[in-house]
């Protein structure tokens, strides 16, 4: 094999364009469910350490705003990439067809 043929079979990204839209909706599910079952294991932590009742209410009042914020997470599509434009720009002097001064020739 030549140093410029590719060993793997993964293909070749040829192109800028963003992920299909069920590839975006099943990147914000995994987000969800993951979020999502983190609750469990807060709240068993905190029975868990229910004898020092502070470090207890931490980890609820951390847990309580969890499915908001999955919900928050598996609604937001990634933002969208700025293209750049090549776009032509005037100089910014003033384009002049004639100069100010005319010599004027006389033919009395």
């Amino acid at each position: 094999m030549s140093g410029s043929q590719r060993s793997d079979d993964t293909p070749v990204l040829i192109t800028e364009a963003e992920p299909s839209y069920d590839d975006q909706q099943a990147a914000r599910r995994k987000k969800y469910a993951l979020m999502m079952s983190l609750r469990i294991p807060c709240l068993v932590a905190a029975v868990m350490v229910y004898p020092i009742w502070w470090l207890s209410l931490i980890i609820i009042a951390v847990s309580i705003p969890l499915p908001w914020i999955a919900v928050l997470v598996a609604n937001d599509r990634p933002p969208r990439k700025s293209e750049h434009v090549n776009r032509y720009h005037r100089e910014s002097r003033k384009r002049e067809l004639e100069d100010a001064e005319h010599r004027v020739i006389d033919g009395g």
